[in-house]
């Protein structure tokens, strides 16, 4: 089968987690009957798909089935192109209006016609997928005239592999000694950037945040703020080239986020072993448990409480740890490759 998977902005979206979605995914399918196409357009550069028109062989790849993670103009011309020529269409529900809050600055005034034009936008499609029944759920209040699948993003494991050898590495690069409280991923006032430098404000630890971070014009406040003048003990490393040194050299993971389809960093860290702490969100119940394989917080109070339980006690850290891997072998690659072929078996025979 040739399937199109594709990721509108690659580029510009490589160090995101859609990005790292897209790329787990193409990974996934490599070992299937799948044969996967990352660009839709008929050639390799502007040049061949040029020349395709001019043969008459027209702008698009020809696919049996296209996937799309993004919903911007080239998805857009991707899903009316399915449509025209009755390829089936995937559209992957990693945006949601509840989960782009919080982002950007002046995001909030797009909050209405955002959840318009997604409503329309995935009921474009012969199937939607949703990272979590969470996520599904949301997108049947819009709601979306579509099939939703729920299929965990899945981490891969073989991308940590080796993390604890970067951890001393990434210690004295940073300067930080005794027990580090961290989080990883871009700087976001919905990620929980407030209360992670609050946290620290209230607790005796070093706080590293591991991410990029943009403090130009579309920067929220909250952003500039904490940034240009952070808490004492607290780190904004900016992108680091290596993830593995970031869940190296921290002891604590910490992520009060407030909106999540699944937070696939929650399960980067789970893989590499950490003891994580996280928001008591109804997305992480339905995938972690709490004081099994992680503590959920829903207060500062709650969070310090947790922080200096783990920081107190290396074993509860370590059997957290340790459940926490458990939970991400759970959601290897092998899981989401053969369940991802599945959707798109079920939807070219369905043609």
């Amino acid at each position: 089968m040739r399937a199109l998977n594709y990721l509108e902005l690659a580029g510009p979206l490589e160090r995101s987690g859609i990005a790292t979605a897209a790329r787990q995914q193409h990974a996934a399918l490599a070992p299937t009957d799948v044969a996967v196409r990352t660009r839709p357009w008929a050639g390799d550069d502007p040049l061949d798909t040029a020349l395709s028109v001019a043969r008459g062989d027209g702008v698009f790849a020809d696919v049996d089935l296209a996937h799309c993670h993004l919903f911007g103009p080239g998805s857009v011309a991707v899903a009316r192109h399915a449509r025209r020529t009755d390829t089936p269409l995937v559209l992957h529900a990693h945006t949601l209006r509840e989960n782009t809050m919080g982002s950007w600055r002046g995001v909030e005034l797009l909050a209405d016609p955002l959840e318009r034009y997604l409503r329309w936008f995935y009921s474009l499609a012969d199937r939607v997928i949703a990272p979590s029944t969470y996520a599904k759920e949301r997108l049947e209040t819009y709601p979306i005239d579509a099939p939703i699948d729920v299929l965990t993003n899945g981490v891969d494991l073989d991308s940590l592999a080796g993390v604890e050898e970067f951890r001393e590495p990434y210690r004295e690069r940073f300067d930080l000694e005794g027990t580090v409280v961290f989080t990883v991923g871009n700087v976001f006032e919905r990620k929980g950037l407030t209360t992670f430098c609050e946290l620290a404000q209230r607790t005796e630890y070093e706080f590293v945040w591991f991410g990029p971070y943009d403090t130009g014009p579309h920067a929220s406040e909250s952003v500039k703020r904490w940034v240009n003048d952070p808490p004492e003990s607290v780190t904004f490393t900016g992108w680091v080239e290596d993830k593995r040194g970031a869940f190296g050299a921290g002891d604590v993971f910490v992520f009060p986020t407030k909106s999540e389809t699944q937070g696939l960093v929650a399960l980067e860290a789970m893989a590499c072993g950490k003891a994580c702490v996280l928001s008591d969100l109804p997305v992480f119940r339905e995938y972690f448990t709490d004081g099994e394989d992680c503590l959920l917080c829903g207060s500062e109070a709650e969070y310090v409480d947790a922080i200096d339980r783990l920081a107190a006690d290396p074993e509860l850290r370590a059997e957290l740890g340790a459940n926490a891997r458990e939970t991400a072998r759970e959601h290897s690659l092998d899981r989401v490759g053969a369940e991802l072929a599945d959707v798109y078996h079920d939807l070219v025979e369905a043609t």
